[in-house]
């Protein structure tokens, strides 16, 4: 079954064509960074007209790349939430009007879904149940993934996500944006010498990141002030270190607590390899294994679309007539 997936959420253009939720046959992304980055982030309404310019050129290569026709497609789907309104409906509407010109059942899909089942492309082998923890720019949730679109909501960011606090820190620290891969490159020739606060380590499995990045603010700001000197490099390693510190923790404790061995990392912050080793550390103590998209398909694309867009239909655990909901969110799909 073949799958056209399209992702315009955000500040990429993506779209791919999936066998079976799990084979990519193509995956074009047309990124806007560059656009972007003199602003030090996304613009919604230069977001809007780069994916209407780039929308018809991105699915004609799709098309080319994959070596097939428009007829040889099964289902689309594209993405309906969360994200930016007026770039949600560029996609959105590129799919609707394709699958009603083809005959061809359309879904509309819950991007942070698409989050979870990049995995199963990178994973051949992977299945649920497993808990997963999604970390992007703009969400992080916990989850106890029990199938392939069921799953309990077990914790949330109770403000900024961790993604948006990278992307903060990263312009006060003058790294520029995305905030993500500068912190963690930054980092790596860092210490852990300031004692930033790992909030709510031990409190349920909520998250804020809010608190965090505030003290990391006031803290530069007093060093600042007093004329002291810093290094970038040791407030990135410190800053990252207590993000990630509360990230393992209340993943590895839920693992134990529902009993289960598979821990799934999903979302544009689970491209950082800090997080990476420290989690598989960490699952190791315990027998657990931990699972992971390959960097490509960790930020924003239309193959993890596809995938979810197929799970959805393959489960009934869809509507034809979706509309743009830019505040959707896992506690809401």
């Amino acid at each position: 079954m073949l799958t056209l997936g399209i992702e315009s959420s955000c500040d990429e253009t993506s779209v791919a064509i999936v066998k079976d939720g799990r084979e990519v046959l193509s995956n074009i992304i047309a990124s806007q960074i560059d656009v972007h980055k003199k602003y030090g982030g996304v613009v919604p309404e230069i977001a809007s007209r780069k994916h209407v310019e780039a929308i018809s050129q991105v699915i004609d290569e799709a098309f080319t790349e994959a070596n097939i026709s428009y007829d040889d497609i099964d289902i689309i789907c594209a993405t309906r939430g969360p994200g930016l309104i007026g770039a949600l409906l560029v996609g959105l509407s590129a799919g609707r009007t394709m699958a009603y010109a083809l005959d061809k059942p359309f879904v509309g899909v819950n991007h942070m879904m698409g989050h979870i089942c990049a995995n199963y492309i990178s994973n051949k082998e992977l299945e649920p149940p497993f808990i997963c923890l999604v970390v992007s720019g703009g969400h992080t949730y916990l989850l106890d993934v029990k199938d392939y679109t069921e799953f309990k909501l077990i914790g949330r960011t109770l403000d900024d996500a961790a993604g948006e606090a990278y992307d903060k820190i990263s312009r006060v620290l003058g790294l520029g944006y995305p905030g993500g891969p500068e912190i963690e490159k930054a980092a790596r020739n860092g210490k852990d010498i300031y004692d930033y606060p790992r909030v709510m380590i031990n409190d349920g499995y909520d998250f804020s990141f809010s608190g965090l990045k505030t003290a990391v603010i006031n803290h530069l700001h007093n060093l600042e002030q007093k004329n002291e000197t810093y290094r970038i490099e040791d407030v990135a390693r410190s800053f990252q270190d207590a993000v990630i510190d509360v990230l393992v923790e209340k993943t590895i404790r839920l693992t134990v607590e529902r009993n289960l061995d598979k821990i799934v990392l999903s979302g544009g912050v689970s491209a950082n390899g800090e997080l990476r080793r420290r989690m598989e550390e960490a699952a190791k103590e315990h027998g657990y294994k931990v699972y992971y998209p390959e960097k490509i398909l960790c930020t924003d694309n239309a193959a993890m679309i596809a995938s979810a867009g197929y799970y959805d239909y393959k489960t009934g655990n869809y509507e034809n007539n979706v509309t743009a909901k830019p505040n959707l969110g896992l506690e809401n799909s």
